[in-house]
C-alpha cells in the first residue's frame, strides 16, 4: 500500500515555524479534506491538539506534527506536501496523484 502522506523538508520547517506561534495546547497541524471551491474538494488546514484527536493519523517529520483527518485519508493517498515560495505567493501545496482536475486558482481539486 502507498505511503498515506509524504512530507518534504520544506513543508516540515514552515510548519514547526507555524506551530512556535500557535494558540496554547495546540502541538500539530491538521490536514482535512471539505467539500469546497469550484472543482469540487479544497484541502484544509488548522492547528490541533494530537491528545484529542485519537483517531487522526500521526504524522512526525523531523519533529512537525501533522494529524491527517480520517475522512481526508482517501483523498490524500500517496500525496506530497510541500512549502513552495515564489515571486508571488508562499503556500502549502500537495502534489496528489489522485487529483484528476483543479480549478484555475488551484484552490481546489476533483478526485
Amino acid at each position: 500500500m502507498n505511503k498515506l502522506l509524504s512530507i518534504t523538508t520544506n513543508a516540515s520547517e514552515q510548519i514547526k515555524k507555524i506551530m512556535n506561534n500557535a494558540p496554547d495546547g495546540m502541538d500539530s497541524l491538521v490536514i482535512g479534506v471539505d467539500k469546497s471551491g469550484c472543482s469540487g474538494y479544497a484541502y484544509k488546514l488548522n492547528f490541533g491538539n494530537s491528545s484529542d484527536l485519537k483517531n487522526f493519523e500521526i504524522i512526525n517529520k523531523d519533529g512537525a506534527i501533522v494529524l491527517v483527518d480520517p475522512k481526508a485519508t482517501m483523498f490524500l493517498l500517496g500525496s506530497t506536501m510541500d512549502y513552495r515560495v515564489d515571486k508571488l505567493t508562499a503556500r502549502f501545496v500537495f502534489d496528489n496523484p489522485n487529483e484528476k482536475s483543479t480549478c484555475g486558482c488551484g484552490e481546489s481539486f476533483n478526485i
